[in-house]
């Protein structure tokens, strides 16, 4: 069921941006890991009071790890897959949609 992490193939690297940044991911890696995995642990404002909130539960309950990936607001960055050049942005407050 479990093998040693020295037993597991190297990762294929992934280029992606978090706010313009040029960032480095590894293949099979949810958006979330990946922002962890380079330091960065705000990435989305409360709509209320502006309070940077950081990914917590990782597994699609808490909605704490919303983000903007490539212009798309609201996505749950712990259930999304990191993919090659991923444009991902903190999420300042609640969705704005726009009206068409």
């Amino acid at each position: 069921m479990f093998r040693p992490m020295r037993d597991l193939a190297p990762a294929v690297a992934l280029n992606f941006t978090f706010d313009g940044k040029a960032l480095k991911g590894r293949a099979g890696d949810t958006v979330a890991a990946a922002l962890l995995a380079n330091g960065i642990v705000a990435c989305r404002e409360t709509p209320v009071s502006g309070a940077p909130r950081a990914p917590y539960c990782l597994m699609g309950i808490c909605f704490d790890c919303l983000v903007v990936i490539d212009g798309i607001g609201n996505r749950q960055g712990c259930l999304v897959p990191l993919a090659e050049g991923m444009a991902v942005e903190t999420q300042h407050g609640r969705r704005h949609v726009e009206e068409v």
